[in-house]
This record gives structure tokens, sequence and C-alpha cells, in this order.
């Protein structure tokens, strides 16, 4: 059974994923932000895994 919350964590990880992709394909991409957004999306990954 998925819930709105696991839900919710997997539209902010899709969302993410988004960002770095975006990210990663302009011409000088900004590295510490792709750190920083992989982070976050890592910790989604976490949470919706032991959820």
């Amino acid at each position: 059974m998925q819930t709105s919350h696991h839900a919710a964590l997997e539209t902010k990880h899709a969302g993410l994923d988004q960002r770095i992709a975006e990210e990663t394909h302009r011409p000088m991409p900004n590295a510490q932000l792709i750190a920083t957004l992989k982070k976050q999306k890592l910790k989604l990954k976490e949470e919706l895994a032991g959820g």
C-alpha cells in the first residue's frame, strides 16, 4: 500500500532527478549544486527504502 507520504517522496525524488539531469547538460554545470542535489536524492531514496 502506498501512502501519500511515500508518493510525495517519490515525486520529490523524480524532481531532483530532473534537476540533476538539467544541470548536468548545461554548458558549464555547477558541480557543487549537482553534488548537493545527489545527496538530497540519496536521502530520499533511503527514506523510501526504509518506509
